[in-house]
C-alpha cells in the first residue's frame, strides 16, 4: 500500500479533536457492549491508542468491571518483529515500548496464546467493507493472527476505526494480510460479530 495513503489516513484521524474522539469512544462502548459476541466472550484483547486511533479504554474498563480477562499487546522481548498478549488489570504499571506505545511488563505467567482469545479488538489505519485492514506497516497483528488465514474462526477479530479511515475504493490485500471479521466505527458495525 502506498505510504502516502497511510500518511493521509493517519493525518485524518489525528485531526479529530478531543470531543470528537470522546464521542466516538462512547459510541463504541454503546455499540459493542450490546453485542452477543461481547456478552459471551471472557478472554478479550484490547490495545492502548496512539496517533489518533479509536480509543477502546472505556470498553476495556467495562470489560474489567464485568470480570472479563483482558489482554494487551506487548512487543516480544527477544523477537523484535513479534508481539505477545499479556493479561492486564487496572493496577498494572505500564511502560513505553520502542514505538512509544504503553504496554504492561511482559510476564510468561500472564501471557495468552492469540488462538486462546475469544475476541480481539485491532487498531487500524484504513479499512474497506470487505474486512481488509491497513495497519501501520510493521505486520505485528498479521503475524500474531497468521493462524487465522485458512479456516480458524477464533478469536473473532474486530477492527476499530473512525469513519474517516474507510478506503472507498477498497484495499489490495496481500497473501499474509489477516482479514477482520468485522469493523466497528462510531456509526456502524460492518460484518458480523
Amino acid at each position: 500500500m502506498p505510504v502516502s495513503l497511510r500518511q493521509q489516513l493517519r493525518q485524518q484521524r489525528r485531526q479529530l479533536d478531543y470531543l470528537q474522539q470522546q464521542h466516538a469512544a462512547r459510541l463504541l462502548v454503546r455499540r459493542l457492549s450490546r453485542s452477543l459476541r461481547w456478552q459471551r466472550s471472557r478472554r478479550i484483547a484490547f490495545y492502548l491508542p496512539v496517533d489518533g486511533e479509536l480509543d477502546p479504554r472505556e470498553l476495556l474498563r467495562l470489560a474489567l468491571q464485568q470480570g472479563k480477562y483482558c489482554y494487551l499487546p506487548v512487543l516480544h522481548p527477544f523477537h523484535p518483529d513479534r508481539m505477545l498478549f499479556v493479561r492486564y488489570q487496572l493496577t498494572d504499571r505500564l511502560h513505553y515500548n520502542r514505538w512509544g506505545i504503553a504496554e504492561p511488563v511482559p510476564s510468561k505467567a500472564r501471557r495468552i496464546l492469540p488462538r486462546r482469545l475469544q475476541l480481539a479488538f485491532v487498531p487500524l489505519t484504513g479499512f474497506d467493507r470487505s474486512g481488509n485492514r491497513l495497519g501501520m506497516g510493521k505486520g505485528f497483528y498479521d503475524r500474531a493472527f497468521a493462524f487465522r488465514i485458512g479456516n480458524s474462526r477464533s478469536p473473532v477479530l474486530v477492527g476499530l476505526a473512525h469513519n474517516c479511515q474507510e478506503v472507498a475504493g477498497g484495499l489490495q490485500a496481500a497473501a499474509w494480510d489477516v482479514k477482520m471479521d468485522a469493523i466497528c466505527t462510531p456509526s456502524e458495525i460492518i460484518g458480523r460479530i
